[in-house]
C-alpha cells in the first residue's frame, strides 16, 4: 500500500468572474438606455464593473510582453480610459464575453502608448544626436550600471548610451521605411485593380 495522498487538482481562480461581469454589464447598459429615454443624466459606472476593468488593465500590464516598460502606469491609465470611453459599445446580444471585449481594448491601448512613447524617445534621441551631447551623456553613471530595458530584450544598457541611442534611431527609421513601402505597395495594387476593372 502506498502512503501517498492523491494530489488535489488545483482549481484556477480567475481574477474576474465573467458571468458576474456580464450580468453587471447588462444591468448597467439597461440603466444607461433607461436614463437616455427619460432624459436623466448618465448613470455612474458601477463599482464592480470599474474594479473589473482596473483588474484587467493591471493584470495585462504584468504579462511578459508589457511588464518591462518604464511607462507601465501610463499604459494602464490609457487602457482604463479607453474601456470607459467604449463601454457603451459592448452589446450583450452580440457577445457574452465582456472580459475578452475589455481585454482587447486595453491591449490596443497599450500598443498605442508604446508607439507614442517610441516616437517621443526617437524625437528626444534625434535632438540629442543633433546637439552632439553624446560626450556628456554616454558615460555610464553609477546609477546606470544595472542597465535599462526599454524596447528591446537584447539591449540592457543605459538608455542614454550612444550605442543604444544609435540602434534605437536606426530601428525606428527602418520600421517607418517598411511601413511606407507596405502602404505604397497596397495603394499601387489598389490602383492596378481599379484600372483593370474599367
Amino acid at each position: 500500500m502506498s502512503s501517498e495522498k492523491p494530489k488535489k487538482k488545483r482549481v484556477r481562480q480567475n481574477y474576474v468572474d465573467n458571468k458576474q461581469f456580464l450580468a453587471a454589464m447588462i444591468e448597467y447598459r439597461e440603466s444607461v438606455i433607461e436614463a437616455k429615454e427619460k432624459g436623466d443624466p448618465r448613470p455612474v459606472v458601477p463599482t464592480y464593473v470599474a474594479s473589473c476593468i482596473m483588474k484587467i488593465a493591471t493584470h495585462l500590464a504584468h504579462k511578459p510582453n508589457f511588464m518591462n516598460y518604464s511607462f507601465k502606469e501610463e499604459m494602464v491609465s490609457d487602457g482604463i480610459e479607453n474601456c470607459l470611453q467604449y463601454i457603451d459599445n459592448f452589446n450583450p446580444e452580440k457577445s457574452r464575453n465582456p472580459f475578452a471585449y475589455f481585454t482587447q481594448i486595453v491591449y490596443y491601448a497599450f500598443l498605442r502608448r508604446i508607439q507614442k512613447e517610441k516616437k517621443h524617445l526617437y524625437t528626444k534621441y534625434k535632438l540629442t544626436e543633433h546637439v552632439n551631447v553624446f560626450d556628456q551623456t554616454s558615460e555610464t553613471q553609477a546609477h546606470d550600471s544595472d542597465g535599462v530595458k526599454m524596447y528591446d530584450d537584447s539591449i540592457k544598457q543605459s538608455e542614454w548610451s550612444e550605442e543604444y541611442m544609435n540602434q534605437f534611431i536606426l530601428d525606428f527609421e527602418e520600421n517607418k521605411r517598411k511601413k511606407r513601402i507596405k502602404r505604397k505597395s497596397t495603394i499601387d495594387q489598389f490602383v492596378e485593380e481599379e484600372d483593370g476593372t474599367r
